[in-house]
């Protein structure tokens, strides 16, 4: 939590739940990004979190962006961002929206199929292309490779249809998972697309640009390696694979550049026992998974939580949202303590949530409003 957000709460007292983002830690996390690669250029995922004041702020700092959808086009273009500098790197999407992203100037877009590189020839002719090549994604919290990406063999060919279809075969991207805690994982996609970026050049494609996707951590419970040390990793990896003939890097952080930056303030609704032998007690909050924290699902991205009563005696705990679904816990298995004085409302911070909650917030499920979010 930085001071300007502790300031925040201690002043404001916001209702919860809520997002409160330090504007000016992201900031900081780009700037430290650019300085670990500085031969890449950035490529912000928009998904993350697209409130305005962050695309504002990156804008102004030199930032690209990687859109998922129209809507994420247009809420760059209203921050500011020139069309060119805007990435549409959804390998799924609608030719509404196609044709709306190129005539609004953008002049990038990503595939991982024959049939939706036809659909960009069609409604986007001469637009620089990528393929998503699809790689491995042990280490990674929150995996991706499921959905996206093909086969090295496939991309081969697709490339080589993009050109014959008047498109530019700009590049080759992959994605090693969100929340990436290995460095060897970059290194070892490199060094599988690279043998067909070469390959592809030799067979006469124009090929320029290599992007690395996102994946970068952040601190949540756990440590994780510094950026400098995927910095590191990355550039070794890339001058093995090329030598100084380097491609232009492209990579698309999310979550390192707004996680930390944000916290979410919730109440205490309830703390219960099953049973009177029961040692773990349930602690029901305010927010949950269908208020934000969907990337508890499986368990798989563990905040940190902090309460008032910090430093007295713990004891076990599960951990579950207000909803009246019985999928709405967010901890049982992770081995949660929290404070034996922790009662019905107490504020609790949920720590590193600038990234992922915001949007993934529903409606009004039971009724319950999305989280408010305060950006200072």
């Amino acid at each position: 939590m930085t001071p300007k957000i502790a300031r925040f709460l201690a002043e404001q007292q916001p209702a919860t739940p809520c997002l409160v983002l330090d504007v000016d830690r992201v900031e900081g996390n780009f700037r430290a990004l650019r300085d670990a690669l500085p031969l890449a250029q950035i490529y912000y995922a928009v998904k993350a979190n697209p409130a305005h004041p962050i695309l504002e702020r990156l804008v102004g700092l030199g930032s690209r962006f990687d859109a998922a959808s129209f809507e994420e086009v247009e809420a760059c273009l209203r921050a500011g961002a020139r069309p060119e500098a805007v990435s549409f790197g959804n390998t799924i999407k609608k030719v509404s929206a196609i044709r709306r992203a190129f005539a609004a100037g953008v002049s990038m877009y990503a595939f991982d199929s024959v049939e939706e590189l036809e659909k960009l020839a069609q409604h986007a002719p001469g637009s620089r292309v990528y393929c998503r090549i699809l790689v491995e994604n042990a280490g990674a919290d929150w995996p991706l490779s499921r959905k996206f990406g093909t086969t090295v063999e496939t991309a081969r060919n697709l490339m080589l249809r993009a050109g014959e279809l008047g498109l530019d075969p700009y590049g080759l991207s992959f994605h090693v998972g969100s929340q990436q805690t290995s460095t060897a994982s970059y290194e070892a996609a490199i060094g599988r697309v690279a043998m067909l970026f070469t390959d592809l050049r030799e067979a006469g494609v124009n090929l320029r640009m290599l992007n690395l996707g996102g994946g970068f951590p952040t601190r949540y419970r756990d440590e994780v390696p510094g950026i400098d040390a995927f910095g590191n990793a990355i550039m070794h990896a890339m001058t093995e694979a090329f030598g100084n003939a380097l491609p232009e890097m492209v990579i698309e952080p999310g979550r390192f550049i707004v996680a930390d930056a944000g916290v979410v303030s919730a109440e205490v609704v309830l703390v219960s026992r099953r049973s009177e032998e029961q040692p773990v007690r349930w602690v029901y909050l305010d927010i949950g998974r269908f208020g934000g924290l969907a990337e508890t699902e499986g368990e798989a991205i563990r905040y940190r939580i902090t309460t008032p009563h910090d430093g007295g005696t713990t004891g076990p705990v599960a951990i579950a949202g207000p909803t009246c679904d019985g999928a709405d816990i967010m901890y049982e298995r992770s081995n949660y303590r929290l404070p034996m004085a922790l009662t019905c409302g107490d504020r609790v911070e949920l720590h590193s949530t600038g990234a992922y909650v915001t949007t993934y917030a529903s409606q009004a499920f039971n009724g319950f409003a999305p989280l408010a979010e305060h950006y200072i």
